[in-house]
């Protein structure tokens, strides 16, 4: 039986391929997504964020960060006026207020954590802040790690509890004629590895080192499957986007290598030639929905959600929502509901009067 679920969220869909290139001076041109109206499939549960850009999720509300540095709450299906934190960030083409995840025992502790590019004597770096919320409000903010290089147009930012506990985190290439990825005292193109507070973990593959793989351009989505394997999304320059099944310790390449053919480096397990700019990626692990391939896929440059088999993987790829727009993260809810946010207001999309919009997939 085909388990593949059909979504439609408009009256046409727009079909992309999925061979359409882009790159940051380039810019693709995307169709203006025709707006949505909530069915039994789909509802939108908000309108108007201003460059969203990660989602996180708690029992009974989300939490989206805005690249200008808000962080909004949508609480019982209601997007509060009111931030739980604006933080001041830098005006560049990417970077600002980038990735946000949950401690794992959040409802306990309160403990949320972002991604934030910021200025320092006119030096562009990145940093992690710990935040402590009670009501939807911030209590405190603490620096918990500093200094990674960053850049205007790669920063990576994407950051993830692992199902260790440990603290996940995809740092950005500064230029794609930097060589920093590849030197393991650089913070540059890396995973890094940390513990709740900051600190390094004793049983990261480098001693004394939060690096955790080397090697990277520019991580946009990162999930583990049922086996604790590790999964990160990767844009290329213009091409050669990457998804890579990360071990301790490995290299994969960049710059001297993309997706493939240097032994001294890992392979990708997917390389996207030409681009679709992935961002979010979900292993899907709930039974709510009926889907034929368990990894879920956010493309920008395509315009769509996808589910796929990275075992099998292009020959697998099917999109399971478009019309949308560009599509810029996607997490899984409590209940096995999928949470996607879009990404038309970030520069490269030819945004609605609504966008841009946070969305669940119910059924």
């Amino acid at each position: 039986m085909d388990k593949k679920i059909q979504i439609i969220v408009v009256v046409v869909a727009v079909v992309f391929s999925v061979f359409v290139l882009t790159s940051p001076t380039d810019p693709i041109p995307l169709p203006k997504p025709t707006s949505s109206s909530e069915n039994e499939f789909v509802t939108i549960l908000a309108e108007n964020l201003d460059k969203p850009r990660a989602i996180a999720i708690s029992d009974d509300r989300i939490f989206v960060t805005e690249k200008d540095g808000l962080i909004r709450v949508i609480e019982n299906n209601i997007l509060l006026e009111s931030p739980l934190a604006t933080f001041r960030t830098v005006n560049v083409f990417d970077g600002g207020l980038l990735g946000i995840t949950l401690h794992p025992d959040f409802s306990n502790n309160h403990l949320l954590y972002v991604f934030l590019t910021y200025y320092d004597n006119g030096v562009l770096w990145n940093k992690i802040i710990q935040i402590t919320e009670s009501e939807n409000k911030l209590q405190t903010a603490q620096i918990i790690f500093d200094k990674i290089p960053a850049s205007s147009f790669t920063n990576g930012g994407f950051i993830k509890f692992g199902p260790d506990g440990k603290l996940y985190v995809g740092t950005g290439a500064t230029s794609d004629s930097s060589h920093l990825p590849q030197d393991l005292n650089s913070l540059s193109g890396k995973i890094l590895r940390l513990n709740d507070d900051g600190t390094i973990p004793k049983d990261n593959p480098f001693s004394d080192s939060p690096v955790y793989s080397l090697g990277h351009r520019h991580p946009q989505g990162m999930t583990w499957d049922d086996n604790g394997n590790l999964y990160v999304a990767e844009v290329g320059p213009e091409k050669n986007d990457e998804i890579n099944l990360i071990l301790a310790g490995k290299n994969y390449g960049w710059p001297e290598q993309q997706c493939s053919g240097n032994s001294n480096f890992e392979d990708a397990i997917i390389c996207y030639d030409p681009s679709i700019e992935p961002g979010g990626i979900l292993f899907y692990s709930g039974d709510k929905l009926d889907f034929e391939f368990p990894f879920i896929l956010a493309s920008m440059n395509t315009a769509n959600l996808y589910q796929v088999d990275f075992e099998e993987g292009l020959s697998s790829q099917k999109s399971i929502l478009s019309g949308i727009g560009r599509v810029r993260d996607v997490v899984e809810g409590p209940d096995g509901s999928l949470y996607v946010i879009t990404s038309n207001t970030d520069g490269k999309g030819f945004p609605d009067r609504t966008d841009d919009k946070l969305i669940r997939i119910l059924k």
